[in-house]
């Protein structure tokens, strides 16, 4: 047996990173919400955007509606033709796929892919940083811990 490993059983953690991959841990989801964030709205146009296979690509899109990250808007009636926007829910992703894309940028960048450059509102270059709400400092991993739980009511995971 290896080291520190107890011999009981482990119970499985829940967990809202399982749950939230469930619905955008595939790369064609976050793809296609990455477009969406970026204007394009229309299933072709995220298709020769994202390189989806068209049939995985509809099924992703699906999934996304059916958890209310994406929303289908009718914007022709003859043919019936939809795109998609992001819902309230969907919004509340751009900070993962902002730090999605900073990752990337900074460890799987290539010399054929240049990085997309964002500006923030003020005219500077965008550079995320995740900070903390209460005394607005950068968070560092090294200085998060897991919170004491506070009653019946509280979150675990």
């Amino acid at each position: 047996m290896g080291a520190g490993v107890d011999n009981e059983a482990v119970a499985v953690r829940a967990c809202s990173i399982a749950r939230t991959l469930e619905v955008v841990g595939e790369k064609w989801a976050l793809l296609a919400v990455r477009e969406v964030f970026l204007g394009v709205r229309r299933f072709d146009e995220i298709v020769a955007r994202t390189g989806a296979p068209r049939d995985t690509l509809t099924s992703r899109l699906r999934t996304l509606v059916a958890h209310d990250v994406l929303a289908r808007r009718l914007y022709c009636e003859r043919p019936p033709r939809y795109e998609y926007v992001l819902t309230e829910t969907g919004r509340d992703l751009y900070p993962v796929i902002l730090t999605l894309m900073q990752w990337g940028d900074q460890h799987q960048a290539r010399d054929d892919a240049p990085p997309l450059l964002l500006e923030h509102a003020c005219g500077a270059r965008l550079d995320p940083v995740l900070v903390c709400r209460s005394c607005s400092a950068e968070v560092a991993a090294h200085e998060v811990r897991r919170a004491a739980p506070t009653g019946s009511g509280s979150r675990t995971d």
